[in-house]
């Protein structure tokens, strides 16, 4: 068979990857043998999850997964299961499947995402699971379309011409607890037919797909390096994250922690009067969320303890304070830290203030309770199980 020398070969998409060395310079410390190990690492996980949306055909949509534990970048929310899905917002799509048992199920269509084939675009609005009608079982089906179909009298939503792409995030307070929902989507308006790529067409998309650690990487690296420029050390600014990919109305508060030898931070807010849903999480120099399932690097409002005071209060040290809300660095004295309030009556904003280490218990409500080794390792073991047993992938 006679190979057309006019595409690219496996040494021409080596070099495309290579363009991403470029990041590094970006690095919080180049010089840092670790975290540039961490940011080629980064490299890897944008290949491997890119694959999933590298060959995503709209007019065979299928929800895979978007980031998790094994493709954990972007400050993933560890109470989140994510999905997405290619779509063309011109076409008919029917969504069906049951809706689980957890907090809330959010759809959100936007005209761009992070797959390898889109540009990033606005939110093109956002569908919240139970505002539709569903079966006593906790089935539904769903019609998106610019108009309704001719009679169709079930669940319908108008679908915005810029769609390119359907995210679903499912949230849960309480892992492993209760069924994860099932989703299934396929496009009405056109017949399902596979065809087979062209070899131009593969090329196309093997030439984003190596050029897609640059690019998704170099989101994260550019944000860390953006919240240093703006010195937000050890405090928050707010971002509502709206069309990058956040969830449209939702508070967000965002910024960089420093952890001093022998020291540790103490996270406090007030609580919003009523608040559907809220979390605080922690991540390194990449953004990329801390190892949520082996460590305590997060909590959620069904996880945290709550002071006597109705304020939340949480410890961010290197080693086990002993307190309930400790939330684990993973090694990092410096990283990201991200607070979220979602349906929130207010939006607190959320402080950090450094103390030794051996003043902690003085700095922290008098009856907060001490926490064993015994008890921790039961925790994490908890943890961990709760994560493992929901769906992600």
């Amino acid at each position: 068979m006679a190979v057309d020398v006019t595409l690219p070969g496996w040494a021409d998409y080596l070099a495309g990857m290579e363009d991403a060395s470029d990041l590094l310079a970006l690095l919080r410390d180049p010089a840092d043998p670790a975290l540039t190990q961490e940011a080629l690492r980064l490299f890897f996980l944008a290949l491997s999850g890119g694959f999933f949306t590298a060959f995503a055909d709209p007019d065979l949509p299928d929800f895979v997964p978007a980031v998790n534990t094994v493709l954990n970048a972007s400050m993933t929310n560890p109470d989140f299961i994510y999905s997405a899905a290619s779509i063309d917002g011109e076409g008919v799509y029917r969504l069906s499947g049951e809706r689980g048992e957890g907090l809330f199920v959010l759809l959100d269509t936007a005209a761009g995402g992070l797959g390898v084939m889109d540009q990033l675009g606005p939110s093109c609005g956002t569908i919240d699971i139970d505002s539709l009608d569903i079966g006593t079982d906790g089935r539904f089906e769903l019609v998106m379309s610019a108009q309704r179909p001719d009679g169709w009298t079930g669940n319908w939503r108008p679908l915005d011409p810029r769609a390119r792409t359907l995210t679903l995030r499912q949230a849960s307070y309480h892992w492993g607890e209760g069924r994860d929902g099932r989703f299934a989507i396929e496009r009405l308006d056109r017949p399902i037919r596979p065809r087979r790529r062209t070899a131009a067409e593969i090329a196309q998309r093997l030439t984003a797909l190596a050029g897609y650690p640059k690019r998704y990487a170099g989101l994260w690296i550019n944000v860390i390096k953006d919240q240093a420029a703006k010195n937000l050390w050890n405090r928050f600014e707010h971002d509502d994250w709206a069309g990058r990919g956040g969830v449209t109305g939702q508070h967000y508060y965002q910024g960089l922690f420093r952890i001093e030898p022998d020291h540790a931070l103490i996270l406090e807010t007030e609580l919003p009067e009523r608040v559907r849903y809220w979390n605080v999480q922690l991540g390194d120099l990449l953004w990329n969320t801390t190892d949520w399932m082996n460590r305590q690097s997060s909590l959620n409002g069904g996880q945290a303890e709550i002071d006597s005071d109705g304020r939340f209060r949480a410890v961010i040290a290197l080693e086990d304070p002993g307190v309930p809300n400790w939330l684990d660095p993973g090694g990092w004295s410096e990283g990201a830290i991200m607070l979220r309030w979602t349906e929130a009556s207010s939006g607190p904003e959320p402080s950090l203030r450094q103390v030794p280490l051996d003043g902690l218990r003085a700095q922290l409500p008098a009856d907060t309770p001490a926490i064993s080794a015994e008890e921790r390792d039961r925790r994490l073991r908890q943890r961990r199980t709760g994560v493992q047993l929901r769906r992600r992938w």
